[in-house]
């Protein structure tokens, strides 16, 4: 945060605070409520860097994993955010 490379982070509730709010073609949506017990992998919260491309990302999240410290078994999914205001034009495939 210091050095200006990680823009904003939180951690997020466990599951059973919140809710998944599926959409279905055709203008269908259905509100599961938390706690979401099939699921496997959640996510507890995140972190978003700035960085010249995913080589440098990888490098501040390494970073942000360090200071967490050996109790934390922690594992982080590095993706660019989506959109031509971060630089992507029609690639979100």
């Amino acid at each position: 945060v210091d050095a200006g490379m990680m823009l904003g982070g939180e951690g997020l509730k466990p599951t059973r605070h919140g809710a998944r709010v599926k959409f279905a073609g055709g203008g269908k949506t259905a509100v599961i409520d938390g706690p979401f017990t099939e699921t496997k992998e959640v996510i507890g919260g995140y972190a978003i860097f700035e960085a010249r491309d995913l080589a440098e990302a990888i490098r501040h999240t390494r970073r942000f994993l360090d200071v967490h410290g050996d109790e934390w078994d922690i594992e982080c999914e590095v993706r660019q955010l989506d959109g031509p205001e971060f630089g992507c034009a029609g690639d979100s495939k």
